[in-house]
């Protein structure tokens, strides 16, 4: 069975495929303009880690190499520190429970001979108030007679003084007044 195709169809299918084929060559190489531009960047940025990075890397490399023991030993002084610390802190610790103790047995003590200093106080206290009021009655007393008798002998010479006085101020007046007394 023969297809009657016209021949037209296949020389535009023929132009359709080839100008795919053009155009699919022209992308390839268009990419391939890229794909250089890019690998030619690529290798710059290489060259340059090349030169800057690797001798960095170098001296990272032999730095961690010189440090590396001293790290070691400066981890194991460390575990060193840390124990003598923890010894130290137990010591410190079982020793303050027992400076605790005697501080509180001495307070203890304290207390009681405070109390005791009180009392002797209070009752030393009360024996020198009771001693000073017997003293003040048995020297007070005494002295109020005392001066109760005075004062009564002083009376008494005042008023015999001034009987003294009354005579001989009666005299004088008399004799003042000469003959006019009535």
């Amino acid at each position: 069975m023969p297809h009657n195709i016209p021949e037209w169809v296949y020389i535009t299918f023929t132009a359709v495929t080839a100008a795919g084929v053009l155009m699919q060559a022209l992308v390839l190489l268009g990419m391939l303009i890229a794909l250089r531009g890019g690998l030619k960047r690529l290798n710059e940025v290489a060259g340059k880690v090349e030169t800057q990075a690797m001798p960095l890397l170098e001296s990272t490399r032999d730095l961690l190499h010189d440090v590396s023991p001293k790290l070691k030993v400066t981890t194991q002084n460390l575990m060193e520190v840390s124990l003598t610390a923890k010894e130290v802190g137990e010591k410190v610790r079982t020793q303050s429970t027992q400076v605790a103790g005697a501080v509180e047995d001495l307070l203890r003590k304290a207390a009681v001979q405070a109390d005791r200093v009180d009392e002797m106080v209070t009752g030393t206290l009360e024996v020198v108030a009771h001693a000073t009021a017997t003293m003040q009655k048995a020297v007070t007393g005494p002295v109020r007679q005392a001066s109760a008798l005075l004062s009564g002998l002083r009376a008494g010479f005042d008023v015999l003084r001034k009987k003294e006085h009354a005579v001989d101020a009666h005299e004088v007046h008399a004799s003042a007044d000469g003959d006019h007394f009535v």
